[in-house]
Formats: structure tokens, C-alpha cells, sequence
């Protein structure tokens, strides 16, 4: 069974599919590890862990390639973010047949102009609808794989208002999108609205501190929404957790007091180690 047909089951199931963000191997084993359904690969925080903000500034290869290695290191279906397919139709085809060959399960392209920003900045452009819709098109006919999840994502609202966004959502999904993303409702009402008035499965996209108000999963779960993501949660507890233990070091000029030891073959365990073991006992490879 393909990653897409694993997450199409999951899709179909009674509870939405909860995909906390990743940005490399280590921080995707993490969400496996924990218990997570699936693993969205966040692509600020892509971004981000090759020192670039999300302005658009990686290339298709660099994102691909990131979605790749993520794919093939745990065994959950894999969200990627593919910004605005990085082009025309021409490169959004191209864009979708690398990122089937990445080995994921869904991606999803959104329509700002390119280079994109954050969904969750200010001064963004969306492109004419017309244009999302046939590079939405264009997507859903050229996948390598027809499980392949492709998911739509409008940042109208922000440029435009909730309606052209719906109703944006709604033509992308005629065109053969699997799920809508509308991202970046600004109330609890817009956030209600959404999933009651998209025609199909609706993502949301749970930034904290962002545009989008705090909502639990279980009330995204009551309000009908089939996909959460939540992609910068290890990237800011990672941040805030790392600047602690910096500046302890600096204080005290040894391991902070307040930061866990965690031992060696721990850590080598949570990156995967246990397989290469076995090779390593099979072998006699000492």
C-alpha cells in the first residue's frame, strides 16, 4: 500500500488525521515516536533549519529533497508542504511527480504569487483564481500515483475575505484537489464557517500566535475539520528550549541544572539506531 493510500484510510476513518510539523529526520521521528498518525513536513521550518526565513527563498530540489529524506525515515504518512509549486502548470506538474518520487502521501500548493510568504504574515498576493485552479488541475492529472493526497491551499481570506477564499476551496476541489486548505480564518466564526460551507475535506492549519484564534483538536474534530496540522510546535519548543540551555551554559559554565541528561545510546536510539544494531550483530560488523 502506497503513503497516499495509507492516508486516505486514515482520511476515511472516524477521527481527523493530527499531523504535527517536522522539519528534518530527527524532529519526525519525534511526532512517529510520540503516537502521531502522521508527520507534516513544515516548510518555514524547512526554511528555517537551512537559515532562511519562509519568504519563498528554497528551491523546489531543497524542499523535495527534505520531504525525501523525512519519508524514508519513519513509517507514517508524510504532509508536505509544496508552497505554490514553485511556478506555472509546468512546474507544478514537475513538482508533484518529484514529490511522489520523495515518497509522501499528500502535498499541498497554495496560491500566492511566488516567492510566497508565511500564510501567517502580513502584504501577501494571491494570484487570479483561474490560475490556482488550473495549477490545481494540473497537479491532480499528472500524479504518478492517483492515491497521492493533493491538497489545495488559499490564502485568499487575508487579500480578499472569506468568501472568494470558499469559494476558491470549492473550484480547487472541482478540479480535482483531495482536501481544502483555507488558511488563516481571523474568528472562531470564520473557523465554524469553513468545513459547514468547503465541499469536501478541510485542513487547518493551527499556528500559535498566529492569524488563525486557539482552538483544541477536539473542537477542530467537532467543527468537521479532517486534517490538522500543527507545524511549528517542535520548531518553537526546540527554539525556546535551546536558547534555556545556551544561556545556561554561558552562566554557569557547565550542564545546566535545569536541562535533562540524556544519555548517548539514548540519543542514538531516538535517531534509529536499533535496526543498525541488528545489521550490526548479523554481520559481526564490529
Amino acid at each position: 500500500m502506497s503513503a497516499g493510500a495509507r492516508l486516505r484510510e486514515l482520511l476515511d476513518g472516524p477521527e481527523p488525521v493530527v499531523a504535527p510539523g517536522a522539519y528534518d529526520c530527527l524532529t519526525a521521528r519525534m511526532v512517529q515516536d510520540a503516537g502521531f498518525p502522521a508527520v507534516y513536513m513544515t516548510g518555514a521550518g524547512t526554511a528555517a533549519s537551512l537559515g532562511y526565513p519562509d519568504y519563498g527563498l528554497l528551491t523546489m530540489s531543497e524542499m523535495a529533497a527534505n520531504a525525501a529524506r523525512i519519508a524514508a525515515t519513519v513509517g507514517v504518512p508524510v504532509i508536505a508542504d509544496a508552497d505554490t509549486g514553485f511556478g506555472n502548470e509546468l512546474n507544478v506538474v514537475r513538482t508533484v511527480r518529484e514529490y511522489a518520487a520523495a515518497g509522501v502521501a499528500a502535498l499541498h500548493i497554495e496560491d500566492q504569487v511566488f516567492p510566497k510568504r508565511c500564510g501567517h504574515l502580513d502584504r501577501k498576493q494571491v494570484i487570479e483564481a483561474a490560475a490556482f485552479v488550473s495549477k490545481v488541475r494540473a497537479a491532480a492529472e499528472n500524479r504518478p500515483d492517483p492515491d497521492l493526497v493533493l491538497i489545495a491551499r488559499t490564502d485568499a481570506r487575508a487579500v480578499n475575505g472569506l468568501e472568494d477564499a470558499i469559494e476558491r476551496a470549492n473550484h480547487a476541489l472541482a478540479a480535482g484537489a483531495d482536501v481544502a486548505f483555507v488558511e488563516a480564518p481571523q474568528t472562531l466564526e470564520e473557523l465554524a464557517e469553513i468545513p459547514r460551507r468547503v465541499e469536501g475535506p478541510c485542513l487547518l492549519n493551527v499556528v500559535a500566535g498566529g492569524r488563525t484564534p486557539d482552538v483544541s483538536l477536539q473542537h477542530a474534530a467537532e467543527l468537521g475539520y479532517r486534517v490538522v496540522i500543527v507545524p511549528v510546535l517542535l520548531l518553537t519548543a526546540l527554539l525556546a528550549a535551546g536558547d534555556d540551555a545556551l544561556a545556561g551554559l554561558a552562566a554557569t559554565g557547565r550542564h545546566p541544572d535545569g536541562v535533562p541528561v540524556i544519555g548517548v545510546e539514548q540519543i542514538f536510539r531516538r535517531a534509529g539506531a536499533e535496526p543498525w544494531d541488528e545489521v550490526r550483530a548479523r554481520y559481526d560488523a564490529d
